[in-house]
């Protein structure tokens, strides 16, 4: 705790200094090519700093069972690239499952167990941060740092992918969460960077739903207060609920009839109901640019918002690595082709054999190459698959060498709606303990399923047998978000949002069983579950030019 208050106040201390900072398109240009000629550089400087000269590293065991030293990983380097060196590290042992970097299972390799708290994997050399959190889930959020360096570091990615998409000096507004979630923060940070800071900044979060902790309202009040103290217009968050998207679109409309120019930062759900919203009023956002994360893209969903007039600008991230890609602005790309952040990661592809699955995933596995980055990531898996390629492109992002894509990103062992997201091992405690004990069956008679529906808005079925008697199906979704609010503070996110969305209802169907006869608690829309032949096939159809 007092590491974290010295961390907090030099956070404050340095916040004005950080405010006054501005960075034009030629200084991140700049930036991003030196960064990309010096990735291997980069790594094993990170390496060596914070894993061979970092006793508790919870990389070091594995490199001491993979018996691999720092010279032998400088050598595949030297050989294969950093890609490449990362492929022969994974192959020997040295990397960390989804599950084992978010704390619910010990690293397991060669028969020797490992337990590891997922504060592990902290940056040790941080120095002035605000420590926030992963609140998608409902199971125990990730601790997750906001530190002041490694904002100004990521924002040359930001700033050319908005000047790719010719939106750096557009009016913007959020509709995104605040502390301890840190995507919302991060972003307003670093758009204040290069002088364009949000209007508005809108958030789902209601003091009415969720009672955050006084050290994040302090946060905020205090980053708001600071900033115009400063003469720069920071937004204070306004609650806007998932349901209401009424005061953006009346932002959007004005802000388009008098500048002719928006953007709205949000997420994918979130964006298909601000489209929905607006063709329901006659409204159109011709002019506005969605630029919207937290969840896949689906077909359904590009429809409702490119139907509207909108624009779509895509982010792929996470909470603990920041921005993993930015959307390509070449007019010939799919519309959920995204640049990887090369100048601050390295992404590679393993198969991964997945629990009820036929075939094996192709896995995206992250690791860091900012010494600021908030968690020391080294072959992470994502939980997430995908389709990846380097090739040229016609846009900013690739003339300044970011030629690495990733498109089609989905999640193959998680399923993920208004922004929120569930994994296995958050919700088995429901399905398999809560429901039954009060409703009766057993843990096979409830499922978790993803479904779209005509509009494109991601609902949450609870499957339940029809044998099973309940006293009526709000009885079951009150209890499951009483349930979800019982794991914290990120359960009473998940929960008010899911509430605000109506988005979990019950539907009277046996569970689904897959192919091979296993029961799976949580199960995607098939629509998301793209495994790489189907990937493919899929790329190939529509003619994606290679």
């Amino acid at each position: 705790m007092l590491n974290e208050l010295r961390a907090y106040l030099r956070f404050l201390r340095r916040f004005p200094g950080f405010l006054n900072q501005r960075m034009s398109l030629a200084e991140a240009r700049q930036a991003l090519r030196r960064r990309t000629e010096t990735r291997e550089a980069r790594f094993l400087q990170v390496l060596n700093q914070a894993v061979f000269n970092y006793p508790p590293s919870p990389y070091l065991p594995l490199f001491e069972m993979a018996d691999c030293s720092f010279s032998d990983v400088e050598d595949a380097v030297r050989r294969r690239g950093l890609e490449g060196a990362l492929h022969e590290l994974h192959e020997a042992g040295v990397y960390v499952t989804f599950e084992e970097f978010k704390g619910r299972r010990p690293i397991v390799r060669d028969g020797r167990e490992m337990p590891v708290n997922p504060r592990a994997f902290d940056n040790p050399y941080l120095d002035a941060y605000w420590r926030g959190s992963s609140s998608g889930s409902s199971g125990k959020p990730t601790r997750t740092a906001i530190d002041l360096e490694n904002v100004l570091e990521t924002t040359p990615f930001l700033l050319a992918a908005y000047a790719a998409h010719e939106v750096v000096d557009v009016p913007g507004a959020y509709w995104w969460g605040i502390l301890p979630g840190v995507a919302g923060l991060r972003g307003v940070l670093r758009s204040s960077i290069f002088g364009n800071p949000p209007r508005r900044w809108f958030t789902p979060v209601r003091s009415r739903d969720v009672r955050l902790p006084l050290k994040h309202r302090m946060a905020i009040e205090a980053i708001v207060m600071l900033g115009r103290m400063l003469g720069h217009a920071v937004p204070l968050p306004e609650p806007l609920p998932l349901n209401e998207p009424g005061a953006l679109l009346e932002w959007v409309r004005v802000t388009l009839e008098e500048e002719g120019r928006c953007m709205v930062y949000t997420t994918v759900s979130a964006a298909t109901r601000l489209a929905l919203a607006a063709r329901d009023r006659g409204v159109r956002l011709d002019g506005c640019t969605i630029h919207a994360g937290g969840e896949p893209t689906t077909p359904a969903k590009l429809a409702s918002i490119k139907g509207a007039g909108a624009a779509w600008f895509p982010i792929y991230g996470m909470s603990e690595a920041g921005c993993l890609g930015m959307g390509c602005a070449d007019e010939t790309t799919d519309d959920d082709d995204l640049h990887v952040a090369m100048d601050g990661l390295a992404l590679i592809q393993r198969p991964v054999q997945v629990e009820g699955w036929p075939f094996a995933q192709d896995a995206l596995f992250a690791t860091s190459l900012l010494d600021t980055a908030p968690k020391l990531l080294l072959n992470l898996e994502t939980d997430d698959c995908g389709v990846m390629e380097t090739r040229p492109c016609g846009c900013l992002l690739g003339e300044l060498g970011m030629t690495q894509h990733v498109s089609a990103v989905r999640s193959y062992r998680k399923v993920t709606g208004e922004g929120i997201t569930l994994v296995d091992a958050d919700m088995v405690k429901i399905l398999e303990e809560v429901l039954p004990g009060r409703f009766g069956g057993s843990p096979l008679d409830y499922q978790f399923v993803e479904e779209e529906d005509e509009n494109g808005l991601t609902r949450l079925s609870l499957f339940v047998s029809p044998h099973v008697e309940l006293p009526s199906e709000e009885t079951v979704v009150d209890a499951v978000l009483e349930a979800v609010r019982q794991a914290g503070l990120a359960g009473a996110f998940s929960a008010a949002f899911w509430e605000q969305g109506d988005s979990l209802r019950v539907r009277r169907r046996e569970p689904l069983w897959n192919a091979g006869g296993k029961f799976l608690p949580l199960k995607a829309a098939e629509s998301r579950r793209l495994a790489r032949e189907p990937q493919r096939a899929e790329k190939a159809a529509h003619g994606r030019r290679r």
